[in-house]
C-alpha cells in the first residue's frame, strides 16, 4: 500500500487497481503485530474511503481517517 511519507510522495489510492488521486489517509495498526502507538497508513480516493475504512474497521485495525492535506500538515504526515 502507498504511504504518504514515501520518497516519491505518491498520493494514489491504495485500493486494488485504483489509480485515482488519494484525498484521505487511513491510519491503522494490527495490535498483534504493532505497538499501540505505531501507525501504518493507506491512502484512499473519495470512492474507496468507505470500503477501505470498513475493511480495516471490522478487523479492529482502523485508528483514524484524516484528509490528506491535514495529514501532511500535521506531525502524523512527517
Amino acid at each position: 500500500m502507498n504511504s504518504p511519507n514515501s520518497a516519491e510522495n505518491v498520493t494514489i489510492c491504495s485500493a486494488k487497481g485504483c489509480r485515482a488521486d488519494a484525498v484521505w489517509v487511513l491510519a491503522w495498526n494490527n495490535p498483534k503485530l504493532h505497538t499501540p502507538d505505531r501507525r501504518k497508513t493507506w491512502l484512499a480516493c473519495e470512492e474507496h474511503r468507505e470500503h477501505l475504512s470498513q475493511f480495516l474497521g471490522v478487523r479492529g485495525f482502523l485508528k483514524d481517517v484524516v484528509a490528506l492535506e491535514e495529514w501532511k500538515a500535521s506531525a502524523g504526515g512527517r
